[in-house]
């Protein structure tokens, strides 16, 4: 699965450019991540590089950008504060250790070919999630759009110091905030085409700091590393590693579902089919060196690989030349990038933000069943004020619950016991001749669809009416699924039925069928007599029964 990606010369043009134009697109994303995360400018652009280019080398989507995204920077946010916290002198390094580790996280999920499975989640929960981080996203930049340092204790220290922040208000900064936003969302869209928004704002806004204020007060990126990255020793105690491990996983399942979400998009714009494991490798194996040269994690990045596609990019080689492009610019105009406001990349950061929200779904939530808006609501709630993973593991197991109770309640109409003939039933002409001979005295359980353990109360019910009647068939032909609660539910009903003396015949579609009833503890109580494929057979076997009884 660690294969190289095919480099092909044969769209040389189109992926020259559509590297460029994505490099163009991830400079300014890549510094705004960095400083938003904690990490430094230098760890947004060592990720943007080297993920980029290891994605892009063993990955399984030709098109896709890889890069460090919104949702990634969120959680690394939380992950290098928490960790310098409680530990300033070695916390850094034990962050890009999380980045690592969840770096062989991804590589694992790879080989076990759960790619196909990652993005499997209610779409209520996803877009909770998403628009949660959004949230999470725009209020951390208040600090910097006003002109200050943010306080500890993320989005809750930062509610907190609102008052304090409000009335320490830098003017200059809070006009070069609004300005580049000004920029972001009304630049138009035939410019739009040519240079992205976030280059505009990032040069144009810059020059007019550096021309209006450059008698200082104002805070900017500083002094870049333009050294090659050195790399970082991984670093944790057995008492920290439980902690980081949780970390390490958030962050690997986000960029799992955060890559595959990406994919599908490419897939859909270039009509081609990723191979979702290989990716998840590539993703791994990106985020892995990424760590160990202090980079930000990252992911599938939408809106650079859009930009790609629609640039002409096709093959992975668009995504090496990226890199190319991005480690001309960064180490070739550091002194240029040292001198951009915070305050721009801050604004950068809220337009990130409100894109990631899910406004298709907000805008319509009102028309949306009643339980898909509250849990989405709920998750977003949970993400902003509590955590990302319990917000997740909430809304999952809330959205299953109710999904279940759904389709239990269909499944349950599914399951008939009849003496007589039911038009609901599909019987042939002699089957419903043999039910009516049976005059009563034959019971019919018929059972089909998915039997899931929600439907076992259903049967449950039923087993009063064996009591009345001498023989009794149960019909599982038709069970398209069968799990452990229902076989065992059914199990009890048999042993019931044979503990009363009534003659039982159970109508099975395949041995397969058979074999997991007669595994859970039948095998003592009936043998191949007690089975047949054919519900003719059982009707004539139990009338037979009946009327020698």
């Amino acid at each position: 699965m660690l294969a190289l990606n095919k480099l092909s010369l044969n769209n040389l043009r189109g992926d020259l450019l559509g590297g460029l134009t994505a490099a163009i697109v991830s400079l300014p994303l890549a510094l705004t991540f960095g400083v938003a995360s904690g990490a430094g400018a230098e760890a947004g652009l060592y990720g943007a590089i080297l993920i980029g280019l290891f994605a892009s080398l063993f990955g399984g989507t030709s098109t896709l950008i890889s890069e460090p995204t919104g949702p990634m920077t969120v959680v690394m946010t939380a992950v290098v504060s928490s960790l310098i916290a409680s530990n300033p002198e070695k916390g850094m390094a034990m962050a890009f250790t999380v980045v690592m580790m969840a770096g062989a996280f991804q590589i694992f999920f790879g080989y076990l070919k759960l790619g196909k499975y990652i993005t499997l989640m209610p779409y209520s929960v996803v877009s909770g999630f998403m628009s949660g981080i959004g949230v999470i996203l725009i209020l951390l930049q208040l600090a910097p759009a006003l002109g200050q340092a943010a306080p500890p204790g993320g989005v809750i220290g930062t509610i907190s110091h609102l008052p304090e922040l409000l009335s320490n208000i830098q003017l200059p900064e809070l006009m070069l905030f609004s300005m580049t936003l000004v920029v972001l969302f009304l630049t138009p869209a035939k410019y739009k085409k040519y240079v992205p928004p976030q280059l505009i704002a990032l040069v144009f806004i810059t020059l007019l700091s550096v021309i209006f204020f450059s008698n200082g007060g104002i805070n900017r990126i500083g002094e870049i590393d333009v050294s090659l990255p050195s790399m970082i020793v991984p670093y944790f105690t057995q008492e920290e590693l439980r902690v980081m491990l949780i970390d390490a996983m958030v962050l690997g399942m986000l960029g799992c579902i955060d890559s595959m979400l990406t994919s599908v998009i490419a897939d859909n714009l270039t009509r081609t089919e990723h191979n979702s494991n290989k990716e998840l490798v590539g993703q791994g194996l990106g985020n892995i060196m990424s760590g160990l040269f202090g980079g930000l994690p990252g992911a599938g990045a939408t809106m650079g690989t859009v930009v790609n596609i629609q640039s002409g990019g096709r093959t992975a080689l668009s995504g090496v030349f990226r890199v190319v492009v991005l480690f001309v610019a960064v180490f070739g105009a550091a002194s240029l990038i040292e001198t951009i406001p915070l305050a721009v990349l801050a604004a950068i950061a809220v337009k990130v933000g409100v894109d990631i929200l899910d406004w298709s779904f907000i805008k319509r939530a009102h028309r949306v069943s009643r339980h898909s808006t509250l849990i989405m609501y709920a998750v977003l709630l949970l993400t902003v004020f509590v955590d990302l993973i319990v917000a997740v593991g909430v809304g999952v197991f809330i959205a299953n619950v109710i999904i279940i109770e759904k389709l239990s309640a269909v499944e349950a109409q599914k399951i008939k016991a009849m003496s007589d003939v039911d038009d609901e039933i599909p019987l042939s002409d002699k089957q419903r001749a043999l039910l009516n001979d049976a005059q009563g005295r034959l019971l019919f359980f018929y059972l089909s669809g998915a039997m899931i353990f929600g439907v076992s109360k259903a049967l449950a019910r039923e087993r009063k009416n064996i009591e009345s009647h001498d023989a009794v068939i149960f019909d599982i032909s038709h069970v398209s699924l069968l799990d452990d609660t229902m076989t065992l539910s059914l199990e009890n009903v048999i042993l019931e039925a044979l503990d009363m003396g009534k003659h039982v015949m159970i109508v099975v579609c395949t041995d397969e069928a058979k074999s997991k009833l007669m595994q859970v503890g039948l095998e003592a109580h009936l043998t191949d007599e007690h089975f047949t494929n054919s519900r003719t057979v059982a009707l004539e076997r139990s009338t037979l029964y009946l009327n020698n009884h």
